[in-house]
């Protein structure tokens, strides 16, 4: 949540965050109002108890008690009538206070999802559509064996999917290899629960606006988390952290509901309920978070690099970036096959936004104050999956393997395509448990020697 001081002192700075970002500004002046009677209530109501208190002396030391005592229950009455109103104050002001969203940095472009700047483009030149025609991931992904969305529909139900031979080898070698790029780089590696509590999603920011993105278990009160951020925001939840920066990388599952997605990218796994991610997350001071966030940009494109991907990197705007973010940074991937740029990561500065709401301090100058959190994707893997497939692949169907990856893989220099058996209910869509089999045992004998 937002700092209530710079409500009080500079209100019309969060005034301009919320115009930038297209929210409703008039929400700063009833949040003004609420901290004054908040406030104002919780005066009365420590004027009241240090009464109360005052008036328990003089009974003790009395002679006479019957007056006194009678004054005594009339003040109690008034105690609880103030601190009725107090909680009253509080719970009314946490409740808007909750719903307001960071306020942006200087220099964010101000609009909604089309109004980003674009900072660069990087990488081998975009393998454009003139040069085609391309294949699509989920052509190149079944003719490799590598992808099966039928069997995943039939198991699962729409926008899931099977990785099975070279896919389930791609993810895991996409894994291990930002996994180890995170260690040399000075990152922790983390498995974090994937089920968290509701305070742990509240303090993260991700229920309320984005409630209906987030599959929620009811009979145990679970939320299953959409990114590792969400648990390794409230890994340090309620500490005090002496030593800053801390810097951690998660790989988990990740699920979203992908409400209100209908129709976008139904084809293939760009856009599915289940994924995996190696997800960057730190905590530092609120001056050096600037710093950490051109750090953690710095990775993704070292790692989009290695896999020799062209992507651009554009500079989110206000209405884009989600409750929590004061800035984002999101690196695009480029699609030959529908030429378009695709977004594989992103990285927030969340300022002190996430641990005010978890109660995560640093000991500053002037006492403990509220550290800043900062979270980078390294590794979207299916969306990593996608772009390698479409831009290295070549005209007989095999995809080259960047030299990067190729330790991971055994030192294949490319993946050819492998027979499968039929998907449910005929056609070329397949590769079950026999197919997949089959598949990876022909992957090794049949790998191309060439780039």
């Amino acid at each position: 949540m937002i700092d209530l001081q710079l409500v009080r002192d500079d209100p019309e700075r969060v005034r301009a965050s919320q115009r930038a970002r297209r929210e409703d500004e008039g929400v700063v002046d009833v949040l003004r109002e609420l901290d004054e009677r908040r406030r104002a209530a919780e005066h009365r109501a420590s004027e009241l108890r240090a009464a109360q208190k005052e008036l328990g002396r003089r009974v003790a030391k009395a002679a006479d008690k019957a007056p006194l005592l009678a004054e005594a229950s009339a003040l109690a009455a008034e105690v609880r009538v103030a601190a009725s109103a107090e909680e009253e104050a509080r719970s009314e002001l946490r409740a808007l206070h909750l719903q307001v969203p960071n306020v942006v940095a200087e220099g964010v472009p101000p609009g909604g999802e089309d109004d980003y700047a674009v900072l660069g483009e990087y990488g081998p030149p975009p393998r454009l559509a003139a040069d085609g025609p391309y294949r699509d991931h989920l052509e190149l992904g079944e003719a490799l064996g590598a992808i099966d969305v039928a069997r995943g529909a039939k198991v699962s139900g729409a926008r899931f999917a099977f990785l099975t031979g070279w896919g389930a080898r791609l993810e895991l070698a996409l894994v291990n290899a930002a996994m180890d790029q995170a260690l040399g780089a000075g990152f922790v590696p983390v498995v974090p629960p994937v089920l968290v509590q509701p305070q742990t999603m509240e303090g993260t920011g991700y229920l309320g606006a984005h409630a209906d993105e987030v599959y929620r278990l009811a009979d145990d009160e679970l939320y299953l988390v959409g990114t590792s951020e969400v648990p390794l925001a409230a890994f340090h939840a309620g500490e005090i952290l002496d030593d800053l920066p801390r810097s951690y990388a998660g790989f988990s599952s990740c699920f979203r509901r992908e409400a209100g997605s209908y129709g976008k990218d139904t084809r293939g796994i760009i856009r599915v309920h289940q994924f995996d991610k190696v997800e960057m997350f730190v905590f530092t001071t609120p001056e050096d978070a600037p710093a950490q966030h051109e750090r953690l940009l710095a990775e993704q494109r070292r790692f989009l690099d290695a896999l020799e991907l062209p992507h651009r990197v554009i500079d989110v705007a206000a209405g884009d970036l989600g409750t929590s973010a004061a800035r984002k940074f999101d690196c695009e991937a480029w699609l030959p096959s529908q030429g378009r740029w695709m977004e594989v990561t992103s990285t927030s500065n969340c300022t002190d936004y996430q641990a005010r709401r978890l109660g995560i301090r640093h000991r500053g100058g002037s006492g403990t104050v509220p550290v800043a959190t900062l979270n980078g994707t390294l590794c979207a893997v299916g969306r990593t999956i996608v772009a390698l497939l479409e831009h290295h692949q070549r005209r007989d169907g095999s995809v080259a393997v960047p030299a990067a990856l190729r330790p991971y893989l055994g030192g294949v220099e490319a993946l050819e395509p492998v027979t499968r058996s039929p998907a449910p209910g005929g056609g070329n869509g397949g590769g079950g448990a026999g197919g997949a089999a089959g598949g990876a045992g022909a992957e090794s004998s049949r790998a191309a020697s060439k780039g």
